[in-house]
């Protein structure tokens, strides 16, 4: 039986209207229907490459996911202070952050418990690399609780063998055991707060023990993707990276499904000519 566009789109008004009445409010019925997922990046402070990685990471993932991008790029030394995080309500209107920042000096915790606050309420989380070290001078352990683990240092940079662990979650779908993370830093686990869900690891040569360097967190009513991974440029840029955030993206925000594939209308948008 053959559809015309127009009914199709009938079928869908139809179905998005019956699920709007039963109270389900999920991902959109029909992929013509989904809006873009609305990230906010915030990257900026010193030690990495951040005027590249934000145009790695955006041109990245949208050709992954349909997102629209936000990016807030701010300081270059571990005091900067984002001028965002002021508001209270900074992360109003966006769907997710994701936060690729390095501030690990600054101590004043009413601004590091506002940063943290709406990811507790309930704004979804991606936690890259120093994203895990920043505000570590701060005498509140909310930001250490948002991240899902508490780490003060990394070892010397070098090649890391990445170990899975849990190759059924599907943020891990389609991760190769044994990938190789060129010339990163391996974060330290000093603590892991109890609603961190390990996904993978690497061994530490000077602490002679494993560490988690991927993993999903709940905090408060907020899922938090993270990974400590991603340093250097080269493993950004790296396919299997790019996959791998992408996926956490979409998991946090409740879009990817059980095969770790983007679910319907939030896959890549392809550019019309």
């Amino acid at each position: 039986m053959k559809f015309t566009s127009s009914l199709l789109r009938s079928l869908c008004l139809a179905a998005a209207l019956a699920s709007f009445l039963a109270g389900q409010f999920g991902s959109p019925v029909c992929a013509q229907d989904a809006k873009p997922i609305r990230v906010l990046m915030v990257t900026g402070g010193c030690c990495h490459d951040y005027e590249a990685q934000k145009l790695i990471l955006s041109e990245g993932l949208t050709a992954r996911a349909n997102v629209e991008w936000k990016i807030v790029h701010e300081g270059k030394d571990r005091t900067d202070k984002v001028s965002i995080y002021a508001n209270a309500d900074w992360a109003k209107g966006f769907d997710v952050i994701l936060h690729n920042e390095c501030y690990g000096a600054i101590e004043d915790v009413e601004y590091v418990e506002r940063i943290a606050k709406p990811h507790f309420e309930g704004v979804p989380a991606v936690m890259l690399h120093c994203s895990t070290h920043s505000y570590r001078a701060a005498k509140t352990d909310e930001w250490r609780q948002a991240i899902g683990q508490t780490s003060m240092s990394h070892e010397k940079s070098r090649d890391l063998t990445i170990k899975v662990l849990a190759a059924d979650h599907p943020v891990m779908k389609g991760f190769p055991d044994g990938w190789v993370s060129p010339m990163d830093e391996l974060y330290k686990n000093e603590k892991l707060w109890p609603n961190l869900i390990p996904l993978a690891k690497s061994y530490g040569e000077d602490t002679k023990k494993d560490h988690v360097v991927i993993w999903t967190n709940t905090y408060g009513k907020g899922k938090v993707f993270g990974t400590t991974l991603g340093h250097g440029n080269a493993t950004m840029r790296d396919p299997v990276y790019l996959d791998l955030v992408a996926r956490g993206l979409l998991w946090a925000c409740d879009k990817l499904d059980e095969n770790g594939k983007p679910k319907e209308g939030y896959g890549a948008v392809k550019a019309t000519k």
